[in-house]
């Protein structure tokens, strides 16, 4: 894919680094030579020098072949007039970050398909670490009407060594809730279960449940034999 990015900053290289990572072609556009440099010589992704809403600086980074677009710009403002620009030039896929709630409507108006509060995602990752500290990560989905936590099997607990169809029947665990990915080892990949997959003591398994299970979900599979 070619992606464009707009801005620089932490996020913008950050962002950029790692879809050139996964193999995508990756363009950023900056006012600062400094950051342009950098993104050139050390992230690998091409780099052009200007106002990413400026419509010369755009059409010079090929926003008409873009398959996606970032606007990670210093400010909603600026991110809403390129993302405003991406839509009239026809850009596939846009995301925008948002720095201020005033901006999500408007983002999403002007055609951004992604609007991604950097602020809302860290408290809510942070909260979630204060509250679930044993949970390794959790997802929200659906604005959070979904929940899918990554959690460890206790060498000691209730689900070591049974089946996942042993647990999904058990009346314990919370209805409604799934295990939808397993981890026999840490540097093993996730495999996706079936009824006979046995929880190994150690292991990682993926959850989705709804909000309000959370806790239930938690206690049953750290729950003690």
């Amino acid at each position: 894919m070619y992606v464009l990015v707009g801005g620089a900053g932490l996020v913008g290289l950050s962002l950029a680094q790692k879809l050139v990572e996964l193999g995508h072609t990756v363009a950023i556009i900056d006012i600062d030579p400094t950051a342009c440099r950098y993104a050139r010589e050390q992230v690998g992704a091409m780099a052009f020098e200007g106002s990413a809403v400026s419509t010369e600086v755009l059409l010079e980074a090929g926003i008409r072949k873009a398959d996606a677009l970032a606007a990670v710009l210093r400010s909603d403002a600026l991110n809403l007039a390129m993302v405003t620009l991406a839509k009239h030039y026809g850009a596939a896929h846009i995301l925008s970050r948002l720095r201020h709630s005033d901006f999500a409507e408007p983002l999403r108006l002007a055609g951004a398909n992604h609007v991604i509060s950097t602020v809302e995602l860290s408290v809510a990752t942070m909260v979630n670490a204060i509250e679930y500290p044993q949970v390794e990560s959790m997802m929200h989905f659906e604005q959070g009407q979904i929940e899918v936590l990554k959690i460890s099997i206790p060498n000691s607990c209730y689900v070591a060594n049974r089946s996942v169809a042993e647990i999904a029947q058990d009346s314990k665990f919370p209805t409604g809730s799934l295990i939808i990915a397993y981890q026999p080892h840490p540097h093993e990949d996730l495999m996706i279960p079936n009824g006979s997959t046995v929880l190994e003591p150690g292991s990682t398994v993926l959850i989705v449940t709804k909000p309000g299970s959370l806790h239930q979900v938690i206690d049953f599979i750290e729950g003690c034999k």
